[in-house]
């Protein structure tokens, strides 16, 4: 009984039907009242109690076979009838799927931490709700500084020591409490301001971060590593320059700028005349940041650095209002279809 029980299992999964009559047919065949099942239950009811068990689950497999068949091929006809007494063709092919399109922020995102992931930067992200400690107290900002003032920052009502992080510099605080130099770390994220919305400044917007620790590190360290992105982001004849600035966790500190050029009334316009354009702030980082984050100044030395994704990104496309990273304008997006 048991290849019997075999070859009707095998006779299930092959069997194949033109019509929904066909299939009725075939249910009829095993379970109808002289179906094949009646007679199978017959045999088993004669069979040794000994070889029941082994037999028992076979003869159950075939009912429950030829039921989930007779059920699938029905719900496939009807599926079928449906659509042909809706005017529908199924057989036609489909209409072509329009591609999605990456994101312009996300596309130079992903470039920038390629290029630092290179010359061996971990990437690191933290939370966007910080306390005070991690965004300004960790990084030298005295009380009085003027980032702390409700005009810039964004603070939670209901604590006054939480707030909307204002840099990803938070996260250096944290790589810098959790473990120990040597490091080499690259932060992106999300980081908020109280500004006014404009085609030059948002609420919001995305910030990259780096943060290089290890003993004999110097400024020339830093100036090479800038260079090296700038020539790998804007092209291998790119040219920097650095001006003195003031953060106060670095020092010295200063401004990057590259070389855009003065071919065009378009470069003269956006670089003021001089072909220069900004596009992030580094230093070296403050003996007083290491120290508040429990590491040895004198032993240790770091550089540090920041940017804007907006801004690199404005840069790279031409897009004059910042607001368009926002707006989830379908005509702006389709622009970057062509994008990865």
């Amino acid at each position: 009984m048991k290849e019997e029980l075999e070859a009707l299992l095998l006779d299930i999964e092959q069997r194949s039907f033109d019509s929904a009559d066909a299939v009725e047919d075939f249910r009829i065949e095993y379970l109808g009242r002289q179906g094949k099942m009646k007679d199978l239950m017959a045999q088993f009811r004669e069979v040794a109690p000994e070889h029941k068990r082994e037999l028992g689950p076979l003869l159950n497999k075939v009912k429950s076979s030829v039921e989930e068949k007779v059920s699938t091929e029905k719900a496939s006809f009807n599926k079928k009838s449906t659509a042909s007494s809706s005017g529908i063709d199924s057989s036609r092919p489909a209409g072509g799927v329009p591609h999605g399109t990456h994101h312009p922020l996300k596309v130079v995102r992903r470039e920038i931490l390629d290029i630092f992931s290179n010359m061996g930067f971990g990437v690191v992200e933290g939370p966007e709700i910080e306390d005070d400690w991690h965004v300004f107290s960790g990084l030298n900002f005295p009380p009085e500084h003027p980032a702390r003032d409700m005009q810039d920052t964004f603070f939670v009502e209901r604590d006054p020591d939480l707030l909307l992080r204002t840099h990803t510099s938070s996260v250096q605080v944290r790589e810098m409490e959790r473990r120990e130099p040597p490091m080499r770390i690259i932060m992106p994220g999300r980081v908020f301001r109280n500004e006014a919305i404009s085609a030059r400044a948002h609420c919001m917007f995305h910030q990259i971060e780096g943060l290089y620790i290890d003993e004999n590190v110097s400024f020339a360290d830093l100036k090479q590593t800038l260079l090296h992105f700038a020539q790998s982001f804007f092209g291998p004849e790119t040219k920097i320059r650095l001006r003195p600035s003031y953060f106060p966790f670095t020092e010295p500190s200063a401004e990057v700028d590259v070389y855009w050029g003065l071919e065009t009334e378009v470069d003269k316009r956006i670089t003021k005349g001089t072909g220069w354009l900004e596009i992030l702030g580094c230093g070296m980082v403050d003996p007083n940041v290491l120290e508040a984050s429990g590491i040895d100044s004198k032993k240790y030395t770091g550089f540090a650095f920041g940017m804007g994704i907006e801004r690199i990104t404005m840069l790279r496309y031409q897009i004059g209002d910042l607001r368009l990273f926002f707006e989830n304008d379908k005509r702006f997006l389709d622009q970057f279809a062509g994008e990865r």
